[in-house]
C-alpha cells in the first residue's frame, strides 16, 4: 500500500516527496503527460523506482499530488471579500486560475488524471474538491445550497474547459463571476 502524501513527512522523506513532484511538474512541461511515466519521474528525481511508487502508485496520483500541492499553497481566501457573490467567486476563481495559467501543462494533464478510478486520486481528488468548495461557499456567501452547487458545477466545467484549450486560464474568473451573477437571486447579492 502506498503511503498517502499529505502524511505529515520530514527529512529525508519529505525530500524524496519533493524532488518526485518537482520531477512531475518538468516532465509534464517537457513531454507531456500521455509520455510521463513513474519511472521516468523517478528517473529524473534521481531516486529509484521502488522508492517512487512507495509514494506513488500510477502517474494521475503524481499529478494529482501535484496539483493538490498547488491548491494548498494557495494564498488564504476570504480576506477582501465585496459582499457582491459574483465578485467574491471571481476573486477566487481568479487566485486559482493565476497559480493555473502558469502551469499550463499541470492544467492538461490534471484534466485527465484527477477523474482516474484508483484510491489516492479520488482522496486526493476529494481534499481539493473540499478545499475549493471552501473557498467558493465563502465566497458565495449566504446563498441557496443548489446555487452553490450550480457556482460549483461551473467551477469544475470551467476547469475541464480550461484543460482542454476552450477557455483560456485567464477568462476563467470573469466567466465565472458571469455564471455566479446569473445563478444567484438578486435577493442573494
Amino acid at each position: 500500500m502506498t503511503e498517502p502524501v499529505r502524511q505529515f513527512l520530514e527529512g529525508k522523506r519529505a525530500e524524496t516527496v519533493r524532488r518526485l513532484l518537482d520531477a512531475t511538474v518538468e516532465e509534464l512541461e517537457e513531454r507531456g503527460f500521455g509520455s510521463l511515466t513513474v519511472r521516468s519521474v523517478a528517473e529524473r528525481a534521481e531516486v529509484s523506482r521502488a522508492t517512487a511508487y512507495s509514494y506513488f502508485s500510477s502517474k494521475e496520483h503524481l499529478v494529482t499530488a501535484v496539483f493538490w500541492k498547488r491548491v494548498q499553497s494557495l494564498p488564504p481566501s476570504g480576506e477582501d471579500r465585496t459582499g457582491k457573490p459574483g465578485a467574491d467567486v471571481a476573486q477566487v476563481v481568479d487566485t486559482i486560475a493565476r497559480m493555473l495559467a502558469s502551469e499550463p501543462a499541470l492544467v492538461r494533464a490534471s484534466t485527465t488524471a484527477l477523474l482516474a478510478d484508483q484510491q489516492e486520486v479520488k482522496r486526493l481528488r476529494d481534499e481539493i474538491g473540499q478545499e475549493v468548495y471552501r473557498r467558493l461557499t465563502d465566497a458565495v456567501g449566504e446563498a441557496d445550497p443548489s446555487a452553490l452547487e450550480a457556482v460549483m458545477t461551473a467551477f469544475v466545467g470551467s476547469l475541464v474547459l480550461a484543460g482542454s484549450g476552450y477557455l483560456p486560464m485567464e477568462k476563467m474568473a470573469s466567466h465565472l463571476a458571469d455564471i455566479t451573477d446569473r445563478v444567484l437571486p438578486p435577493a442573494d447579492r
